[in-house]
């Protein structure tokens, strides 16, 4: 029995542009893990297969971006949910804290 070394896996994007961009958006001090351009790498071609897979599902001989458009909708949508996510829960915080202050001015009044 001999051991083989594993063929690399086979990317489908270059790994450079990946990491670069990567790198515009990460502190200048990390680094970046072999394992991680390529969990990025797959991802990525996982993300492109999923939206090719939906626009395919239109009829027509031609994509076109109104297609593309209506296929990574669903990404832009979890953008957005994200963001109102996070504009509720300040709101939230900020009836908490009302609620909070009515107590404790409750308390002060009605001390039994």
């Amino acid at each position: 029995m001999t051991n083989k070394p594993e063929k690399p896996e086979k990317l489908a994007f270059p790994t450079a542009p990946i990491v670069r961009l990567m790198k515009q958006n990460l502190d200048k001090d990390k680094l970046i893990k072999k394992e991680v351009k390529d969990g990025m790498n797959k991802w990525l071609t996982k993300m492109c297969v999923a939206v090719t897979k939906k626009m395919n599902e239109k009829p027509y001989t031609t994509v076109d971006i109104s297609t593309f458009k209506e296929a990574v909708q669903v990404y832009n949508d979890l953008e957005q949910m994200e963001k109102e996510k996070k504009r509720v829960v300040v709101h939230l915080e900020k009836i908490k804290e009302d609620c909070d202050a009515l107590i404790r001015d409750l308390d002060r009044r009605f001390k039994v």
